[in-house]
């Protein structure tokens, strides 16, 4: 999702404990990044379409394994150079999830952590939030998924600590999100997806 800065007569510059508060009287969610606190903006149709599809696709196939698919009502902290609370698109958790300071809302260990890339959130998801993800020791795997074309792009954890990318394109493609032995068919990730590169499924 889309982040524009908090209104002016909402506090710009918070605590942990200040944001964790004002979030929970808020009407609208906010991710933290250093102490700053920027409303997220609605979601587009693609978006969340895109969104279901991806939670329903990795929810039928985890069935049957330790892992749960949860979307972007979650809040991750993330606490690499810098302190940040995000709400990713989609999460997989496997094993039990770990709560921050006994709050059943916001976690810090995913196993792998998905956006869906809008134009105002595209630069941010391949810099910042690459670099805050791929920084927490759970995350096996971040994948970015586009709205513009039935394209997506897949960083894996390696045995070495260095990280793998791979990039798909096309509905008749596939990818493997090997840390829970899934795979994402473009084909339902775009369900119903009115593409504006033309690609329609």
């Amino acid at each position: 999702m889309a982040l524009v800065q908090a209104k002016q007569d909402e506090p710009l510059y918070m605590s942990e404990a200040e944001y964790l508060e004002f979030e929970e009287k808020s009407e609208i969610k906010h991710e933290y990044v250093a102490g700053y606190v920027y409303a997220m903006a609605g979601a587009s149709w693609n978006h969340t379409v895109i969104n279901g599809n991806t939670h329903s696709t990795l929810d039928a196939q985890l069935l049957d394994k330790p892992c749960v698919v949860v979307s972007n009502d979650l809040r991750l902290k993330v606490e690499t150079k810098k302190v940040s609370f995000r709400y990713p698109d989609v999460m997989v958790i496997c094993g039990k999830p770990e709560f921050i300071e006994n709050r059943v809302d916001t976690i810090n260990n995913p196993t792998i952590i998905i956006e869906v890339l809008s134009p105002a959130t595209a630069l941010e998801d391949r810099n910042a939030k690459l670099d805050e993800y791929t920084g927490l020791n759970s995350v096996e795997e971040y994948v970015l998924v586009s709205q513009e074309e039935a394209k997506i792009e897949r960083y894996t954890r390696q045995e070495s600590g260095e990280w793998l990318y791979r990039k798909v394109a096309g509905l008749e493609n596939n990818i493997d999100l090997r840390s829970i032995d899934c795979v994402l068919e473009l084909s339902q990730v775009y369900k119903k997806v009115d593409l504006p590169s033309g690609d329609e499924n």
